[in-house]
């Protein structure tokens, strides 16, 4: 629904929320939960269940909170201050904590993991929370036309900023030694995430009372029915989206099975995050700009299928420089999550419904969350990272096929609707 203000503060809100979300990118380069964490777990352990539990905390957390957290987004006229006031203590704070885990690692390995952790749930549970608010201030902010290429542009100057960041990341890897490497990535980290939301702060919301909706629990819970029954296109996408999330389980495996199998040194783990950005890049621009012209449904198919190739190129090819490659098609897939996977499912709703939406299908792939990384630890264990890469891709293209074939481009459907409306 179009607000008065919108097109007032179009360019203060762009500029800000550029800014924000560029600062947040760079932030994550430094904790990249695809190559960073599993290498300081690794540091702190042999075992390979701590790298599964580290995918299942960040996916359930962030997933998870979303479905109970969209009612009260809902019913809230103004929802910046929970992006901004809530965001800091929730999403914010625990990096900062992250440091100390990083100074615990030399003299207590047990204490530093245990810390990492719960800094880490804390981090994903709080975003998950805060995530409904800040999806509907976007959607406020920016017409569906314009929401691919701003967060494209936005995480492609981010992703832009983490691939110098990334060569930062293996000059601090190789020049210095354990911990106080990742102690400097924790410290960029969280001074990254705090400017972040110093600009978030600046974002001038546009109201309407109209996209206030008020439930009590029992009438949420019957309306989370109704939507999931009677939307046929919308359950099909969340029941592909799901076995494309079971399919993506050996992601948090790519950097480990590289240290396993070539005994690569850490600062070439450094220079896979620049890879990974460097894809993350490239798709955020290309399938951002993709998005706005053909439906987000397509954007995410291509980063579908180069997640496909990813693991395909992670099995077949004998030495760790392919894995170069492995990663800059994995961060092919991981922009089109993020900008498309996120952003097709504020289509399928109006605006004062894209929490709920949001959170139903997040859910969903929270669920999954839960226990893919512990399926994928045991198929490894008991395997090998061979197999592991070959079952993602079966199961990825069966998703991939689904969301193909089964699930329509919702833009398409709601563009034919107001035609239709327009000619009555």
């Amino acid at each position: 629904m179009p607000h008065r203000s919108q097109s007032k503060n179009y360019r203060w809100n762009f500029t800000v929320n550029l800014l924000d979300g560029a600062s947040y990118w760079f932030g994550s380069s430094f904790i990249s939960a695809a190559t960073i964490y599993p290498l300081f777990i690794s540091k702190l352990t042999s075992s390979l269940f701590p790298i599964a539990l580290v995918s299942v905390v960040i996916s359930a957390g962030w997933f998870l909170p979303q479905l109970f957290s969209a009612r009260i987004t809902e019913a809230q006229l103004r929802v910046k201050k929970i992006a901004v006031g809530w965001g800091f203590f929730l999403e914010r704070l625990p990096i900062f904590l992250l440091v100390f885990s990083g100074i615990l690692a030399r003299s207590n390995p047990v204490l530093a993991l245990s810390l990492f952790f719960l800094c880490v749930l804390w981090n994903a549970i709080g975003a998950g929370v805060v995530a409904p608010a800040w999806m509907v201030l976007i959607a406020k902010l920016f017409s569906a036309e314009k929401r691919g290429s701003f967060m494209g542009l936005t995480m492609f100057i981010g992703n832009g900023m983490g691939i110098f960041g990334s060569l930062l990341s293996a000059w601090f890897l190789r020049s210095f030694a354990f911990p106080n490497s990742f102690v400097i990535h924790f410290l960029i980290a969280a001074a990254f995430f705090f400017l972040s939301w110093i600009f978030l702060g600046l974002t001038r919301e546009p109201t309407s009372e109209a996209d206030i909706v008020e439930q009590d629990w029992k009438s949420y819970r019957k309306d989370l029915w109704q939507i999931f029954h009677s939307d046929q296109n919308f359950r099909r996408y969340v029941i592909a989206n799901v076995i494309i999330t079971l399919g993506a389980m050996g992601g948090g495996f790519l950097t480990i099975s590289s240290i396993k199998r070539f005994n690569i040194p850490d600062s070439t783990v450094g220079l896979y995050t620049f890879a990974l950005l460097f894809g993350q890049s490239i798709g955020n621009l290309v399938l951002g700009k993709l998005a706005d012209k053909h439906g987000h449904k397509q954007s995410m198919e291509i980063g579908i299928l180069a997640n496909i190739l990813a693991f395909i190129i992670a099995v077949v090819m004998p030495s760790p420089e392919f894995y170069f490659l492995v990663f800059f098609l994995y961060g092919i897939y991981i922009s089109s999550g993020i900008v498309s996977s996120m952003l097709v499912v504020w289509e399928f709703c109006p605006i004062s419904r894209v929490p709920t939406y949001a959170g139903l299908s997040n859910t969903a792939k929270g669920i999954t969350g839960l226990a893919a990384p512990l399926l994928a630890s045991l198929i490894a264990s008991s395997t090998n990272y061979d197999i592991l890469f070959g079952v993602c891709v079966v199961i990825t293209l069966a998703g991939l096929v689904l969301l193909n074939r089964w699930v329509l481009e919702p833009r398409w459907i709601q563009n034919h609707v107001e035609k239709t409306m327009d000619r009555e």
